[in-house]
């Protein structure tokens, strides 16, 4: 199990040694020396601010926003959330500075977009320099099956049968896809606008690759800008995200209201348009940067270690087959298709409570009070609520003109090791894109 979550992490500091399928053209070690040399702003892998915060050891700042507030000062409790941090409060890095705290640019960009929410402000006296290991949610399939298979139980036998039969309904659908982004990967190439428009066609028969096509992407647009923004972000050891942000925005109608990457499917000469908007020098080289990064990673994160990718195929695979030899893959399909059952509500917590409690049993154990997203580490960062040894002070802020954080309020408030209730997280919408929570704070 340990090794499972171990499996899940990513340390970009130091070169990687997890386990892989056999047969790959490139290894995830040839990848990382590409992306961090070879790439206009690839040094911030390594020596990003975040990062270099929590290996030094020193007092963590983080902000939250959130439309809960009076429901947190009246429990005196903050509870995790699912997400891309699995289970983590989450959060957004903050600096010192003699004027005050200044949001990473992830941070501006909430406290811009989310003018209904409140703001909180954390400050983490760690008890040693955290390890900089990101949770990769892409590479959570296996946990995510051995998950539904420990508490298969919980389904009825009607939902259990529907369920495997949908996600072999994708799987077949897909699979010429999915046998193509394995070929791209073991040394048999497409021409990138096929192999783009071929990808964009099957997402919405395969929601999860339009996860991975966003993340590839996100990564392409942070990794390579050269604009003035970027730049100035870059200066202070931040990535730019209002790049990604720009995208999805742009790419999918209605995205700012839900942020849904299952509906993430531009097509070659679409993405090509779109990238032209952002950057325009983003444009050469894109889709050939798409063809190889994204076969790569689905092949690392769907295949077992060791499985031969060369030899490997979708077509006519029965579930025990792909539990397998695709324990990657299959997980983040039941995964998905588990939180469209009806009576998901209801199962929400004996199936992510269940992940939660191995998730922060990995976190205390490699005492990580501070977990983020480590598909890259763009600022996404969370809070462990089971770690008992760093101390922690939480304020409410405000937000001056200069765009700087202060605390103007201090709350009496405790963490507690178990998941909000699935009402207040974004899965929940009203008939606006608000998540439930808001109905009840539109006040604030």
């Amino acid at each position: 199990m340990h090794a499972e979550w171990d499996n899940a992490h990513t340390d970009h500091t130091t070169n990687p040694t997890r386990p892989e399928p056999a047969g790959l053209t490139e290894t995830e070690a040839d990848w990382r020396s590409h992306l961090e040399h070879e790439t206009p702003n690839g040094w911030l892998l390594r020596g990003n601010a975040m990062t270099e915060t929590l290996a030094s050891g020193r007092t963590i700042h983080l902000m939250h926003t959130t439309v809960a507030l009076d429901a947190i000062r009246a429990s005196g409790h903050l509870y995790a959330s699912t997400g891309c941090l699995v289970a983590a409060l989450y959060c957004a890095p903050l600096m010192p500075e003699p004027a005050g705290l200044r949001p990473h640019n992830l941070g501006s960009y909430l406290l811009e977009t989310k003018k209904h929410t409140r703001t909180l402000v954390f400050e983490i006296t760690p008890d040693a320099p955290v390890p900089p290991k990101g949770i990769d949610y892409l590479r959570l399939g296996a946990i995510h099956l051995r998950t539904y298979l420990t508490h298969r139980s919980f389904l009825t036998e009607h939902e259990d049968t529907q369920l495997r039969q949908t996600v072999l309904r994708r799987i077949q659908s897909a699979a010429p896809f999915l046998d193509t982004a394995l070929a791209n990967a073991t040394g048999t190439p497409t021409p990138d606008a096929d192999f783009l428009d071929q990808l964009a066609a099957t997402v919405p028969a395969f929601p999860f690759l339009g996860y991975l096509y966003f993340e590839v992407l996100s990564e392409y647009l942070m990794l390579h800008s050269t604009n003035h923004e970027t730049k100035a972000y870059a200066q202070v050891g931040e990535m730019n995200n209002r790049l990604y942000k720009q995208l999805a925005f742009s790419a999918v109608q209605g995205m700012d209201k839900l942020f849904d990457l299952s509906r993430f499917n531009p097509g070659h000469d679409r993405l090509l348009k779109l990238l032209g908007q952002i950057e325009p020098g983003l444009t050469a080289g894109a889709s050939r940067y798409v063809r190889k990064r994204l076969s790569h990673l689905f092949a690392a994160v769907a295949l077992a270690s060791g499985r031969d990718a060369a030899s490997f195929s979708f077509r006519h695979s029965d579930f025990d087959a792909l539990a397998e030899g695709a324990p990657g893959l299959l997980g983040q399909l039941v995964f998905r298709e588990l939180r469209v059952i009806d009576r998901y509500p209801q199962l929400y917590l004996a199936f992510e409570q269940a992940k939660a409690l191995e998730a922060w049993a990995y976190w205390n154990t490699e005492r990580i009070p501070t977990p983020f997203n480590g598909t890259i580490p763009k600022g996404e960062i969370g809070i462990n609520p089971a770690y008992a040894s760093s101390g922690y002070t939480v304020w409410i802020a405000k937000t001056c003109e200069s765009g700087l954080l202060h605390p103007v309020e201090q709350l009496n408030v405790d963490f507690l090791p178990r998941l909000t209730d699935l009402s207040m997280t974004a899965m929940q919408r009203d008939e606006k894109g608000k998540a439930a929570g808001h109905r009840q704070n539109s006040s604030t």
